[in-house]
Formats: C-alpha cells, sequence, structure tokens
C-alpha cells in the first residue's frame, strides 16, 4: 500500500477523517464541503488555500490508493469519503490521534491529547502513549517517535504518510555548523527570558513606587 501522501493529500485525508468523526450529520462531504474543510483556519497547520482543481487531483490520488473517493450511495451531488479506518482496521482511538497528526503535523503526546479531545477523549497521557505505540507497532508502521528538537524537553510524534515537516531541522540550511532550527529554537527560549525579565522588572519597579508613596 502506498502511504506516501502529498501535502493536499494529506490535507484532503485528513479532513474527510475529521468531518465523519465531528459532524457524522454532513458527511459524506460534498466537494465544496471538503474544499471549505481543508482550507479552514482552525485546527490546521499550516493553513492552506487550495482550490477546486487541487482537491480533485488530491481525491483522484487518494482513490487510486485506496484510501478516499466517491461515497457508495448514490446522490444527485456527488460526495466524497476516506476509507482508511477500514482498510488499515484503526479503532476510534487511532483514528482520531492519526487525523490530528494528518492535519497538525509532529506534535506532543500532551498536545495531541488536548487536539484530539474533540473527536474522541483520551482519559491520560498513559493512554495517548499507548495509542501511538498501537500506530508505531501497526502493520504498516504509521506513526515513529522524533529526535528531540535542541532546547525542548518533550518528545515529539509525527506520522509516516509522508511529505511533513518531521525531518525539518535536518534539512535547513545551517549557519557555522548550526541547523536554522537551532538558531531559531535558540532565538524563542531567547524572547522568552527578555519577556520574564521585563515581568521581574516591571514587578520591582511598581513595588519601589509603592514604597516611594509611604513616605
Amino acid at each position: 500500500m502506498d502511504l506516501q501522501l502529498s501535502a493536499e493529500e494529506r490535507r484532503v485525508l485528513g479532513s474527510l477523517m475529521e468531518k465523519d468523526i465531528t459532524t457524522p450529520d454532513y458527511y459524506p462531504l460534498t466537494l465544496n464541503a471538503l474544499l471549505a474543510a481543508c482550507n479552514q483556519k482552525s485546527n490546521r497547520e499550516p493553513v492552506m488555500d487550495l482550490d477546486e482543481e487541487a482537491v480533485r487531483d488530491a481525491l483522484r490520488s487518494l482513490e487510486v490508493k485506496g484510501l478516499a473517493g466517491p461515497a457508495r450511495a448514490e446522490g444527485r451531488v456527488a460526495r466524497f469519503e476516506h476509507r482508511l479506518s477500514e482498510v488499515l482496521n484503526l479503532g476510534r482511538r487511532e483514528s482520531a490521534l492519526l487525523c490530528t497528526l494528518l492535519l497538525r503535523g509532529p506534535q506532543t503526546p500532551g498536545e495531541l491529547r488536548g487536539r484530539t479531545e474533540r473527536m474522541h477523549r483520551l482519559e491520560d497521557l498513559d493512554e495517548v502513549q499507548l495509542v501511538l505505540q498501537k500506530l508505531i507497532e501497526h502493520d504498516p508502521p504509521l506513526a515513529k517517535l522524533l529526535p528531540r528538537q535542541p532546547g525542548t524537553k518533550e518528545a515529539r510524534y509525527g506520522d509516516l504518510f509522508g511529505d511533513t515537516e518531521t525531518d525539518l531541522s535536518e534539512s535547513l540550511p545551517t549557519t557555522d555548523g548550526v541547523s536554522q532550527a537551532s538558531l531559531e529554537e535558540r532565538l524563542t527560549l531567547l524572547e522568552a527570558e527578555v519577556a520574564q525579565l521585563r515581568a521581574e522588572f516591571e514587578a520591582l519597579r511598581q513595588q519601589f513606587a509603592d514604597f516611594r508613596s509611604q513616605f
């Protein structure tokens, strides 16, 4: 089975999976509804601006791969559905977690638990880890643990459907042997430290003003 998907295929497949769970009364989706789902600004990373032809092309490719296609039910308006859960024999928890990875890219277990809740509630991080391990051990494997980024404490997990930013830090250009991703991480940490110092300075200034007002 070909699980290597383009960015457009990932977005179309993830959107179909999401709407299957969150809005079952309107699923399968018409082409217009699917286009809106692909381009919505919430729960999407990155936000995309696909046109109708791009969605049609992605649907055709996903149909060839057996992962999505026209709905089996007949009707005047063509509707589309995903077949991933059926083809790969995934449960509700696995489908919800995989859908979140497809729509938002690599994430920590904590992020996955919070973002998956609207589709399926995972009780705690232990359950998240359990579901992730099932995806990792699935045949074929559907997820993997990613190398920890510099300056971060939590591990992240990504899917194995291709065309993701999973290995972004390895592909970015370097400056004197230091990757751009590493530089950006350091900059983020420095900005956080500066913000904290400013807050502490403001607190001290207020305390001094309060002290002076007593005399």
